[in-house]
C-alpha cells in the first residue's frame, strides 16, 4: 500500500475527507502524497495549503513547557499559581499534574457559550480541580498551561513559540494569526453537520483563518495553547524533523513527555486513556492508540478534530503526519438516540457512508474516521518505510529505506530535508 493509495481511499473512494496530505519519514527524509480540494470553490490542495491544526497545537504547547523546564525557568513541581495567580483554585496543584492530565478540571460554565472573550476568560480562571470522570483528556489543561508558560517566561505565548520553535526551525508558514492574503489558502470548515440524540445541528459560521474550535474562536485573537495554530505540510515536516534532531528539546525531555501518566486497564476490562505531557502516548491496544504499532514507547502524538494526526518517535526515528479536513460539508458527530446505533441512521457500523439531511442533500460521514486512518494510513507508512508492524527493540529508522517512493504518482514525492 502506498501513501497515494491512502489519499485516494479518503478523497475519492469513500469521500470521507475532501482533501488530504500525508507524510512519513525520519530526520533526513520524508515521503508525501496529497489530493483533493480545500474549499467549496474546488481549489486543489497544494504546498501552500494552510491546515487548521486544532489540537495538534497542544504538541507545541507541551514542547514549550518542557523547553522552559530545561532552561530552568519552570519547576513542574511548583503550584500553578506560582506562575499564573489568576487560577485561584489551583493554588495547591503542581504544574505537572495539569500538564499530564492527572486531575480533572471543570469550569463553572462552558467557555464557548460566553458572550464576550473576557467572560470566557473569567470562566477559565475559575476552573476547579476534581476527580477524572470519563475521558482524562481535555482542552482546559492546555489552556491553563499556556498561562503558566507566559508566567514562567515573562513573555507572551506567541513570542515564546517563535523563539523556541518557529524561528529556529524556519517555520515561516505557521501562523497564530493567518494574514488576510493567505486566508484563501486555508481549508474551509464551513458546513459541519452533527446529529446529537436526534437533534440536527448545522454550523455555518466558520471563517477561513479563524480557529474552528469553539473555545479558540471565542477567545481569538488570543491563542490559548489548546488549538488555534495554522500550518502547511512543509512546515509540519520541519517541526517533526526538528524534534527528532533535538532542535527544540532534548531526548531526555521528550522521554518525560512520553511517560504514561493516566492509562490503565480497569477491572471491567476497559481502559483509561494513555496520556503524557499534553500528548497521547502508546496504548497497549492498537485500536485505542494514537501512536502506531511500529513506533516505540518513546513516541508522542496527538489528533486534531478538524482531521489532523501526528506522531513523532525518537525511539525509531520515525514521524507520521496526516493533515486533512473532516469538517467541510461532512457529518462529524453522530450521538445516537437511546436504543439506536449508527446503522439506524443509514451509516455502516464503522461510521462510513452518508445520510440525507433535512433539506434533502446527501452528507458524507467522517464519523469514526480515525479507525479508517489507522487501517489505510499506517499500513501505507509501514510499507513505504519498510517497517514491520511491530518494531524490534533497539532498532531505529533514520535514513531512506529501499522501498520506492511511489513511482508513477505525480502527487507523491520523496525528498531529503
Amino acid at each position: 500500500m502506498t501513501l497515494q493509495d491512502t489519499v485516494r481511499y479518503f478523497t475519492e473512494e469513500t469521500e470521507i475527507l475532501p482533501c488530504l496530505s500525508v507524510t512519513c519519514g525520519g530526520a533526513g527524509l520524508c515521503v508525501q502524497a496529497c489530493g483533493g480540494v480545500i474549499n467549496e470553490q474546488g481549489t486543489p490542495v497544494s504546498d501552500r495549503t494552510l491546515f487548521d491544526l486544532a489540537s495538534l497545537t497542544k504538541l507545541f504547547t507541551g514542547l514549550l513547557t518542557m523547553r522552559l523546564w530545561e532552561e530552568g525557568k519552570l519547576d513542574l513541581t511548583r503550584p500553578v499559581t506560582d506562575y499564573a495567580p489568576q487560577y485561584r483554585y489551583l493554588s495547591d496543584m503542581p504544574v505537572e499534574k495539569v500538564l499530564g492530565f492527572e486531575i480533572g478540571l471543570t469550569t463553572p460554565e462552558r467557555i464557548d457559550t460566553q458572550k464576550t472573550p473576557e467572560a470566557a476568560k473569567q470562566q477559565l480562571w475559575a476552573v476547579q480541580p476534581g476527580e477524572i470522570r470519563g475521558r482524562a483528556y481535555s482542552d482546559i489543561h492546555a489552556m491553563v498551561i499556556r498561562d503558566v508558560i507566559e508566567g514562567a517566561a515573562q513573555s507572551g505565548y506567541g513570542a515564546e513559540l517563535t523563539r523556541c520553535i518557529l524561528r529556529p526551525l524556519e517555520m515561516a508558514e505557521t501562523f497564530l494569526h493567518v494574514p488576510e492574503e493567505r486566508r484563501t489558502d486555508c481549508i474551509s470548515c464551513r458546513g459541519e453537520h452533527r446529529i446529537e440524540q436526534g437533534k440536527h445541528i448545522l454550523r455555518t459560521d466558520a471563517q477561513p483563518g479563524i480557529p474552528h474550535d469553539p473555545k479558540a474562536a471565542k477567545l481569538y485573537p488570543d491563542i490559548m495553547g489548546h488549538a488555534g495554530l495554522f500550518s502547511t505540510q512543509g512546515d509540519m515536516v520541519k517541526f517533526a524533523q526538528g524534534v527528532l534532531r533535538e532542535q527544540v528539546i532534548s531526548k531526555k525531555a521528550i522521554r518525560v513527555m512520553a511517560r504514561n501518566r493516566t492509562g490503565f486497564r480497569r477491572a471491567d476490562g476497559t481502559y483509561q486513556q494513555y496520556l503524557g505531557a499534553l500528548c497521547y502516548v502508546k496504548h497497549p491496544v492498537q485500536y485505542f492508540s494514537e501512536i502506531p504499532a511500529y513506533e516505540s514507547d518513546e513516541a508522542i502524538g496527538l489528533a486534531g478534530f478538524t482531521g489532523q494526526h501526528m506522531s513523532i518517535d525518537i525511539g525509531t526515528g520515525v514521524f507520521t503526519l496526516f493533515l486533512g479536513n473532516r469538517v467541510m460539508n461532512r457529518l462529524t458527530v453522530l450521538v445516537p438516540e437511546a436504543g439506536k446505533s449508527l446503522t439506524d441512521y443509514g451509516l455502516q457500523a464503522d461510521g462510513r457512508g452518508s445520510i440525507v439531511w433535512d433539506d434533502g442533500t446527501r452528507v458524507v460521514s467522517s464519523v469514526n474516521y480515525v479507525h479508517q486512518k489507522d487501517a489505510h494510513f499506517h499500513q501505507a507508512v509501514a510499507d513505504t518505510l519498510g517497517l514491520p508492524a511491530w518494531r524490534r527493540a533497539g532498532t531505529a529508522w533514520s535514513q531512506a529505506p529501499s522501498a520506492p517512493a511511489h513511482r508513477g504518482y505525480s502527487s507523491a514525492r520523496a525528498s531529503r530535508r
